[in-house]
C-alpha cells in the first residue's frame, strides 16, 4: 500500500478579538511537556502567528485521522495554556494590528527582505499531502497526470472566505494570496525528471526564488522525502475533512502511477484553461460552476463526480472507499468548509465563526 503523510498549518489568534497573535514560541514550549506530541511534530512556520504539524508516515487513513486528531487537540490545548487559540482556517479572518514578526530563521529572513509586504500578509494556512513514489521519474509522471484534477480538489477543500474583516467573495482566498509569489498555481507539464530538474534549476538561478522550497505549485516533488507533495488544499475545518482530502490525493497518485505504467499519455490542458480552472475553484468552491478536468464548464457536482469515477478503482484497492465516499457525500450535502464558515458568521457573527474554526476544529 502507498504510504502517506500530512502536514497542516494552523493560525494562532486572540481568543476574544480573533486577530493573529505571535504565540508560536509559547505554544511550542507549552506543548513540549505533553506526552501526546513527539519531537518534530510541531514545527515553526514563516510567521510567529502560525504553527505547523506533521504526521508520521502512515499506511492507512484511520492512522492519518488518529494522528491529526491527536495533534489538533495537543496544539489546541497548548494554545489555550498560552492565552490564544489555534484556528483551522486557510486565511486570517482578521488581520493583526501590526505586522506579525517573522520567525528568526535565515531562510524566512531572506524571504522578508525579498518581498516584505507579501511576507507580512502570508497569514494563510494550507494542508500538504505527501504520497510515496518509487523515484523522482515516477514522481514527475504523477505530477503530469494529476495536475488537471487539482482544481476540483481545491474547490472541495476551500476554507478561507474571510480576510481583513470582510467576506472576500472567494471560497479560497488563500489561493489568491499564495498566487502572488513568483512560482505558484498550477503545476507545469514536464515530461520527465530531467526536464523537471532543469526547469527548477533555471528558476533558482534566475534569482526569482531562493531555493526549491519556494516552488509553490499545487503539486511538486518533495526535496526531503521520496514523495509527491500536493499543496492545493486549504487547511481543513475538521480532521475527517482532512482525511477525505488525503484519501482522494492518494487515490489520484495511485491512478496516475497505473496510467503511466500502462503507457497512457498525460492529459493535456492549455495553461490558460488550467489557470482559469484554479481561479474558478478558488472563487466558487462548490457553490457554482467550475472548469472541469477536460477544460469544459461543468457544475461542481459533476466535477466531483468525475473525480470520484477517475479514482474509484484506486480507492477500492487501498480500502479507502468506505471512509472517503461517505465524507464526499457529506461535503456535497453540506457544502465546502468555506460555506460552513459563512453560515457560522451569518448566524452569530465573529464569536460563532471563531468557535467553528477553533474550539470545534480542535476538539478530540
Amino acid at each position: 500500500m502507498t504510504t502517506v503523510g500530512v502536514e497542516e498549518e494552523y493560525l494562532l489568534v486572540d481568543p476574544v478579538t480573533g486577530r493573529p497573535v505571535p504565540g508560536l514560541d509559547a505554544v511550542r514550549a507549552a506543548a513540549r511537556p505533553d506526552p501526546v506530541t513527539k519531537d518534530g511534530e510541531l514545527q515553526a512556520e514563516l510567521l510567529q502567528a502560525q504553527v505547523e504539524v506533521a504526521t508520521p508516515v502512515c499506511d492507512g487513513l484511520s492512522e492519518v485521522g488518529g494522528h491529526l486528531l491527536r495533534l489538533r487537540h495537543a496544539v489546541g490545548s497548548a494554545a489555550e495554556r498560552s492565552g490564544c487559540r489555534a484556528a483551522m482556517t486557510g486565511a486570517a479572518p482578521l488581520m493583526a494590528a501590526a505586522p506579525v514578526p517573522v520567525t528568526r530563521q535565515e531562510r524566512y529572513l531572506r524571504m522578508q527582505d525579498h518581498a516584505p509586504r507579501l511576507v507580512d500578509e502570508q497569514l494563510i494556512n494550507g494542508m500538504h499531502v505527501h504520497v510515496g513514489v518509487e523515484d523522482r521519474e515516477a514522481g514527475v509522471e504523477v505530477l503530469d497526470r494529476i495536475r488537471v484534477w487539482l482544481p476540483t480538489v481545491l474547490a472541495m477543500a476551500a476554507n478561507s472566505p474571510f480576510w481583513d474583516g470582510r467576506d472576500t467573495g472567494f471560497a479560497s482566498w488563500r489561493s489568491i494570496v499564495f498566487g502572488r509569489w513568483p512560482v505558484a498555481g498550477p503545476t507545469p507539464l514536464f515530461g520527465d525528471a530531467t526536464a523537471y530538474e532543469r526547469r527548477v534549476t533555471a528558476l533558482v538561478e534566475s534569482g526569482a526564488i531562493a531555493d526549491a522550497g519556494q516552488l509553490y505549485w499545487q503539486a511538486r516533488l518533495s526535496e526531503r522525502y521520496p514523495t509527491v507533495e500536493v499543496r492545493c488544499a486549504d487547511v481543513q475545518l475538521r480532521a475527517d475533512d482532512a482525511v477525505m482530502i488525503t484519501g482522494l490525493v492518494r487515490a489520484l497518485v495511485a491512478t496516475a502511477v497505473r496510467e503511466a505504467r500502462a503507457g497512457a499519455p498525460a492529459p493535456e490542458l492549455p495553461d490558460e484553461l488550467l489557470r482559469a480552472a484554479t481561479w474558478q475553484a478558488a472563487r466558487r468552491g462548490l457553490a457554482g460552476p467550475l472548469v472541469g478536468a477536460d477544460g469544459a464548464r461543468r457544475s461542481a457536482r459533476d466535477c466531483v463526480g468525475a473525480l470520484m469515477r477517475h479514482v474509484r478503482a484506486a480507492l477500492v484497492e487501498a480500502g479507502d472507499s468506505r471512509e472517503v465516499c461517505p465524507l464526499v457525500h457529506r461535503l456535497l450535502r453540506d457544502g465546502s468548509p468555506a460555506a460552513r464558515q459563512r453560515r457560522a458568521a451569518g448566524q452569530g457573527s465573529l464569536p460563532a465563526l471563531l468557535d467553528l474554526v477553533t474550539v470545534q476544529s480542535t476538539a478530540p
